[in-house]
This record gives C-alpha cells, sequence and structure tokens, in this order.
C-alpha cells in the first residue's frame, strides 16, 4: 500500500512563548494583577497610549491582524493548498503505477518481480521525504517571521511603555482581571503597521530620525527613556582639513630624483 503524504500545514502554531512580554498572574512591585482598576485612565495626547504602570496586550491578535501578520497568513495558506493539490496528484500517480506493477505480476518472474517492487517502494518512500521537507519548510518559515516580527515589534511596544510610563505589558489572557483601558492591541497594531507596513516595505528613516511617511525614527529605551544617538561627523579643532590618505606627506612636493 501507498503510505498517505501528510497533509500541508496552512497556518502556524500561536505565538505563544515567542512573543509573550510578560507570561504572569505575579504582582509588579507588589500590585497584583486583580488590583488594575476599572476608573478611566488619562491617555498621552502623543501617541494615544494610556498612562498606567501596567499594559496589557493580546500577542496573538497583535500579530494577526497586523499588516505583515495577514500577509504572512495568507502567502503560508496558499503555499500549503498548492502543496496538497501536489501531493494528491502524486498519490495518484503512485496508485496508478502500483496497480500496474499488480497488473504484471502474473506474467513476470518472481525474482524480477521482486526487483521492480523493491525500485517502488524506494521511489514511494524517497517521494514522502520530500514532500515532508516541503510541509517542515512551510512550518519553519512560519516560525522564522514570527522572530522577524517580534524583532521588529521591541522598539515599537517600548515606545509605547515610555509614553504610557508603564513598565511592565502583560499578556492580556494571563491576567485575571484589569480594566479595558490598559489593553494596547490596537494600538500597538497601528504603530506596528506604521513602522513596517506588510514587512516587504518598511519606511526608511530619514536623516534626524524621522521616516519618510512621517512616524517617528528610533524609540527611546523604555528604561532610560534615552534615544540612540548618532555619531556626526566631526572636523580637526583648529580647522584644517583632513589630510588626504597616501603615501606623500601632506604640504610637500614630490621629490625629482
Amino acid at each position: 500500500m501507498i503510505p498517505a503524504l501528510a497533509p500541508a500545514p496552512l497556518r502556524g502554531a500561536g505565538l505563544g512563548a515567542t512573543l509573550a512580554l510578560v507570561l504572569t498572574l505575579g504582582g509588579v512591585g507588589g500590585m497584583p494583577a486583580v488590583a488594575q482598576g476599572l476608573d478611566p485612565l488619562p491617555f498621552n495626547g502623543a501617541s494615544n497610549a494610556p498612562v498606567t504602570p501596567i499594559l496589557t496586550i493580546d500577542s496573538e491578535r497583535f500579530f494577526a491582524e497586523s499588516a505583515f501578520g495577514r500577509r504572512l497568513a495568507e502567502e503560508i495558506e496558499a503555499a500549503g493548498v498548492e502543496l496538497a493539490a501536489e501531493n494528491r496528484r502524486i498519490e495518484a500517480d503512485l496508485t496508478e503505477e502500483e496497480q500496474s506493477l499488480t497488473d504484471r505480476r502474473a506474467s513476470l518472474p518472481a525474482d524480477q518481480f521482486r526487483v521492480l517492487a523493491d525500485e517502488f517502494d524506494v521511489k514511494v518512500q524517497r517521494i514522502r521525504r520530500e514532500q515532508d521537507a516541503k510541509a517542515r519548510a512551510l512550518t519553519e518559515r512560519t516560525d522564522a517571521d514570527r522572530v522577524a516580527f517580534l524583532s521588529a515589534a521591541r522598539p515599537v511596544l517600548g515606545q509605547i511603555m515610555y509614553d504610557a510610563g508603564a513598565s511592565v505589558i502583560l499578556e492580556r489572557g494571563s491576567v485575571f482581571f484589569s480594566s479595558n483601558a490598559s489593553d494596547i492591541t490596537d494600538l500597538a497594531i497601528q504603530h506596528i503597521d506604521a513602522a513596517i507596513g506588510d514587512g516587504l516595505s518598511a519606511p526608511e528613516v530619514a536623516p534626524g530620525g524621522t521616516a519618510e511617511d512621517g512616524s517617528a525614527g528610533p524609540a527611546p529605551d523604555a528604561m532610560t527613556g534615552q534615544t540612540p544617538e548618532t555619531t556626526p561627523e566631526t572636523a580637526p579643532e583648529d580647522g584644517s582639513e583632513t589630510p588626504p590618505q597616501g603615501d606623500a606627506t601632506p604640504g610637500t612636493a614630490p621629490q625629482e630624483p
């Protein structure tokens, strides 16, 4: 019998530990998660971030509803459908080949049929390994793209934390009770879409720290509040130009032989 080819995965596993920023019910600074208030929170006008020391996020929705996540899901699903169709075609061809070999069995010497049957079995196993490898490649691509998304999200979430004056972002599903105002999922999606789009054409940051689309440049560090600085080119203190590189000494003419 021909072993069934494994179905192609259409979507990756949940973000889980890859994107969870904090997975805990424990308190921060002595404040248990259940103590988060239900009163309306003030908002930072510049970024529309709630001003609160504790923020929450639905990390799975943050990824899945971002432009990057939607593009990845569409591409992986299309590739999975194509692979599944390929598996069905291969299985039909192998079934036909197996039936042909079975029909010829009565007319072939036993040793010759055994050779052909062994060759067919090797072929089936080789094809199955190849198709399984293609399915694994789709899963590995999904995992790699999620890690890339997390790396791109770190400064975005850091900026929101800084604007909110927050010290922690909790996974919303791990919080027992909280105000909806502390949920920054929608805000984070807006900011990550502005920062990287669908991941194929991220906006370039122009000199001065402002992106060409008007979005902010490098985010301040969430702990120190300091923005990464670039080191400008400096001229010599005496105002003279930098000597040209080469073997000749500046200010002297080459000696004639």
